[in-house]
């Protein structure tokens, strides 16, 4: 284990990419509290949370993924107590999660009080929105919101250490 380690949040609506995301990143056998979904789209759904680690540079950082169901919203206070920062996914092609996305944004901002990222998923598809347009949508910063396929690790560990940049500048967290 590194001698500096972060706490790091991944959020998002339900199908973003979370658990995907965090086993892409993780280097030792991620964990997941996966149940079967009674939503469509999915065969199961995290309902507490998942974890992963990875050594990234001088820092160890501990990845922490939340449930996406409003439901369980509960759950993120436990879960990201805490947390340095956050990584909030949306998915660029169901913009009926953008309020949803806003809650959660707005959570990490006013509760836990971290430097955080967007990470648009699902860029892929035919019908979904830009990085700009779901920036406008939620009055955030254009460099804030990224490009993200969970499966990809290059562009993980891209966002990933976006993110740790922000923590150690923002957060005022020693890093080195």
């Amino acid at each position: 284990m590194k001698p500096h380690t972060l706490k790091i949040g991944v959020l998002g609506p339900y199908g973003a990419g979370k658990t995907t995301l965090v086993r892409t990143l993780s280097t030792i056998p991620a964990v997941s509290t996966e149940a079967p979904s009674s939503e469509g789209g999915k065969a199961t759904t995290t309902v507490a949370l998942d974890y992963g680690y990875l050594d990234f540079g001088s820092v160890g950082v501990h990845l922490f993924g939340t449930p996406g169901q409003a439901r369980f919203h509960d759950v993120l206070d436990v879960v990201l107590q805490g947390a340095l920062g956050a990584l909030i996914l949306v998915r660029a092609d169901r913009p009926s999660d953008l309020p949803r996305v806003r809650e959660l944004r707005d959570y990490v901002a006013s509760v836990l009080e971290v430097p955080y990222l967007l990470g648009a998923t699902h860029l892929d598809k035919e019908r979904r929105w830009e990085t700009a347009e779901i920036a406008l949508f939620l009055k955030e910063r254009e460099d804030r919101v990224l490009r993200l396929d969970p499966r990809d690790s290059g562009q993980a560990r891209r966002a990933l250490a976006r993110l740790v940049e922000l923590v150690c500048e923002e957060g005022g967290v020693r890093c080195r």
